[in-house]
């Protein structure tokens, strides 16, 4: 018989905890400024951070509060749409904003359409590469000695 998932709701307790927990990092700390009994809060946070559906909430608030700082396209589009539309900013810089805008709606893509098959084949020799340049001489070097000798390992010279 498959298990159920049981959500547990957190004790107000709790969550004070997992806040403080992601402000400090501490877990003894955090769980004396939930207001575990100065006595148990090591005992207590480090339990508190055990429980998975402690976890899972630490997680998504983790998830908020990054969301809640870092825009969206959604954000910046809008906010290029109102520098667009400010009457107060020089010309140049509404300019910039619809080009901005055109940009990530795709209208600057240079698309090809290609129809039948591809006869050509590209074949690219680096033996002239390894050859004249000194560093890839050696890195094709280093990677020939590895390949038949596995054991060496990366940064080996000989």
């Amino acid at each position: 018989m498959a298990k159920k998932k049981v959500r547990r709701k957190l004790t107000e307790k709790q969550k004070a905890f997992c806040d403080y927990y992601i402000e400090t990092g501490n877990a003894a700390e955090s769980a004396r400024r939930a207001g575990y009994s100065h006595r148990t809060a090591r005992g207590m946070g480090a339990e508190n951070l055990t429980k998975p559906y402690i976890q899972a909430y630490i997680k998504t608030r983790n998830e908020e509060i990054e969301n809640a700082r870092i825009a969206n396209m959604k954000e910046v589009k809008e906010f290029w749409t109102g520098m667009l539309r400010d009457k107060e900013l020089e010309p140049r810089d509404r300019l910039k904003a619809s080009e901005y805008i055109a940009k990530t709606n795709g209208a600057f893509l240079e698309r090809v359409e290609h129809q039948g098959q591809v006869t050509q084949r590209y074949e690219y020799d680096i033996t002239q590469r390894i050859i004249e340049d000194p560093e890839t001489r050696e890195l094709a070097r280093d990677l020939f000695r590895r390949a038949i000798n596995p054991g060496l390992g990366s940064g080996c010279k000989e």
